[in-house]
This record gives C-alpha cells, sequence and structure tokens, in this order.
C-alpha cells in the first residue's frame, strides 16, 4: 500500500498517536500477562495475610482479577494480539511496507515485550495492584470471546489449580531462607533446624532419635572425677551424662553436668560421691 499521510499533517500526527498507544498498550498487556499469570492464588493469600502493608493492599486489588486464571490470560492475549495486528494497519499509511514490518517488529520486539516484560517481571505486584481496576474494565469488554475460551481451558486443563508444597518441598523452601545459604535470609540456623524437624516429626520415630547404648557416652560410678574425666564432659556438651556399674549397659542413673561445677578437678571426688538421679527400674500398672 502506498504511504496515504505525509509528515506534519493532522492525519499524521494522529497515526503517530494511535501508534504509540497500540505500542504502549500491546507492551502492558505482554508485561500484565508475565507479572501477573506468575503470581499464584497461594503467593497472594500469604502476602495478604502475611507481607507488607504495601504488599497485603497490592495483593488484595490483585487476587480478585487473578482468580479467574483462564480468564485473565484469554483477555491480555486477545488484547495483545488486537494491538500487534492493527498497529500495522496504521504504520502502513506512513511509510512503505517493507517498512511497516521493520518497524513494527522492532517496536513491538523493544518496547511491547522486552522492555515491559523486565519491568513487570521485577515489579508485577506494584504495576499488576495499580492497572486492575483497568484490566477487570478489559475483561468485561473482550468477555464474549474470552469467556467461552476461557471455558474450554477450564474443562481441558483443570480449574482453579492449587500450587501447594509439599513437605520436602517445604523445608528445602525454610532452608533457602536460612542465613546460612547466602541468599539474604533473615531466619537463623536454629530457627531453620527447628522448622526442619516440626515438618519431619511425622515422618519420625522413636528409634530414629535413639543413639545405641555402644555409641553412647557414659562414665562409670567408680571413675575419678579429675581433670581429665571432666574436660572430656564438657567437650561432649551433654547436660547430662548416663552412669554405669561394670558393664556399660547396665546403666544406673544420671548426673547433671551443672552439679559438677561445684566440683574441683584436683580433688578427684569419685562419680558415686555426686548426685546421682536414678532410672526407675520397676513400672506400676493400673
Amino acid at each position: 500500500m502506498a504511504v496515504e499521510y505525509e509528515c506534519c499533517s493532522t492525519n499524521f500526527f494522529i497515526h503517530i498517536l494511535i501508534i504509540a498507544f497500540l505500542v504502549i498498550f500491546a507492551g502492558m498487556m505482554s508485561g500484565l500477562t508475565l507479572g501477573l499469570m506468575s503470581m499464584s492464588i497461594v503467593d497472594l493469600e500469604v502476602l495478604a495475610k502475611s507481607g507488607t502493608p504495601k504488599d497485603r493492599r497490592y495483593a488484595a486489588k490483585i487476587m480478585p482479577v487473578v482468580k479467574n486464571q483462564h480468564l485473565l490470560l484469554c483477555t491480555l492475549l486477545i488484547c495483545n494480539a488486537a494491538a500487534m495486528e492493527a498497529l500495522p494497519i496504521f504504520l502502513d499509511s506512513l511509510v512503505t511496507a517493507w517498512g511497516a514490518v521493520l518497524i513494527s517488529v522492532t517496536l513491538i520486539l523493544l518496547f511491547g515485550e522486552i522492555i515491559p516484560q523486565s519491568v513487570c517481571s521485577r515489579y508485577g505486584l506494584a504495576i499488576g495492584s495499580t492497572v486492575a481496576p483497568f484490566v477487570r474494565v478489559l475483561v468485561w469488554i473482550c468477555f464474549p470471546i474470552a469467556y467461552p475460551i476461557s471455558k474450554l481451558l477450564d474443562f481441558l486443563l483443570g480449574y482453579g489449580h492449587v500450587a501447594l508444597f509439599r513437605r520436602a518441598e517445604l523445608k528445602a523452601l525454610v532452608n533457602l531462607h536460612g542465613n546460612e545459604a547466602g541468599k539474604g535470609g533473615e531466619l537463623t540456623h536454629d530457627e531453620t533446624t527447628i522448622i526442619a524437624g516440626a515438618l519431619e516429626l511425622t515422618e519420625k520415630t522413636a528409634s530414629d532419635a535413639m543413639t545405641p547404648i555402644s555409641e553412647t557416652f557414659v562414665i562409670d560410678i567408680n571413675a575419678k572425677l579429675d581433670r581429665n574425666l571432666m574436660n572430656l564432659v564438657l567437650a561432649k556438651g551433654h547436660s547430662r551424662v548416663p552412669v554405669y556399674y561394670e558393664e556399660q549397659t547396665n546403666i544406673i542413673g544420671l548426673i547433671l553436668v551443672k552439679n559438677l561445677l561445684t566440683i574441683h578437678p584436683d580433688d578427684e571426688i569419685l562419680v558415686k560421691n555426686v548426685t546421682i538421679r536414678r532410672i526407675p527400674r520397676n513400672f506400676a500398672i493400673i
């Protein structure tokens, strides 16, 4: 098609404004497709309940829009496709056919795909909440076309897929949020250990937490609490140490390590002379 409008005429500037609008509109739809569709309902619910005040406000605005994901996806793609298809039509009135194709591809690629998706992938929550009312209007405009397609997708792919984490995935997620992972997490080592232990609790049995008697640190009741033994007790780091008589399998009680604070190693007091907490041997069954 030949060039219809020359530079600096009224129709020329009108077409320029329309082209700019189409590029911006296509870029917005492309960015929102990535920004909004990458947010799951679970992520938004977490932000709405435990995020910062700003994130809670953003999530509350986005959740009604993202709730029907297939309808939103169809709406954004229809609007994006309409803008991209209309762009060469208006460019064709200003430049030659090959120029219209070249310019439209360049504009769409740069300003309609790369830049919008880069921005929305980073600030998708804030941008999505800002344009949420506008997206609702687009949903109603495209409803006659988008709704049947979304229902077909619901039938084929399922409706309202919720991506919840399994226990192993939650444990890995907690470890990634620990400050030892080096990813900027705020959880300390003790916190990650406690949370991971709670997640593993249903899979644990009593035997998993038990230490074989052959590997247990025990001391003889007739041993002397000299400096070597005291240092060994401290090195083990236990709060209680089993005491045996004659054989290591014959455990007769426990001594509290804190009770050893009043004992001087040079006195070499026998273990049997300190307070030993006896282990009950007989139990009354009612």
